[in-house]
């Protein structure tokens, strides 16, 4: 082999070698690279689920919010619609009850009260009040119970009330603390019976 073969087989030798390494260094930054690639692709994934399930949560958040923004209105709405109906239906109550004084049953549920309360009383002094719309009645009363009656100078709508003062007592058989309490304790129930 002569001088310049040998330079030319060095030459290729070299060369070959070269490109073995150089292609052996390619593949190598070219795995490095992909690994790379591959770890950034694995990350940019768990950040996008990640910003995902806190957008996901974020949102349930706000849903909830704006669903007891709304609950809460409509109970506001509710409340204030009940509140006028039954405003409404104890006016009519309160229209029912200046009826039902107009009538003969009237003075006979007066005249049973007046009458409770004289056997409560069992003999103990007592001041018993009527109404001062019922002041026309007083004498009929009287008669009709033998008992003295007063008139009361606070009106409460009508019915009895009686004082017991040794016993410290009060006989409280007037509409208006009978339709306070039934307006105090008036609810409206929902169609499955739940309030």
């Amino acid at each position: 082999m002569t001088l310049e073969e040998k330079i030319a087989h060095l030459q290729t030798t070299s060369m070959e070698e070269a490109r073995a390494e150089g292609n052996a260094i390619i593949d190598t930054y070219r795995e490095a690279l992909e690994k790379v690639l591959q770890d950034h692709k694995e990350e940019a994934l768990r950040q996008s689920e990640t910003r995902i399930k806190a957008e996901t949560v974020s949102a349930k958040q706000q849903l909830n919010q704006a669903m007891a923004r709304s609950q809460l209105e409509l109970k506001r709405r509710q409340g204030k619609v009940q509140l006028e109906l039954k405003d409404k239906i104890f006016d009519e109550v309160n229209d029912l009850v200046n009826k039902f004084m107009e009538t003969e049953a009237y003075e006979d549920y007066l005249i049973k009260c007046i009458q409770k309360a004289i056997s409560f009383a069992a003999g103990d002094p007592m001041v018993i009040y009527i109404n001062p719309s019922d002041e026309t009645r007083r004498s009929d009363l009287e008669d009709a119970t033998g008992t003295r009656l007063t008139v009361s100078a606070e009106d409460f709508t009508g019915g009895i009330r009686a004082v017991i003062r040794n016993r410290n007592i009060l006989i409280d058989n007037s509409f208006k603390t009978a339709l306070r309490n039934e307006y105090d304790k008036f609810i409206f129930l929902g169609g499955d019976g739940v309030a």
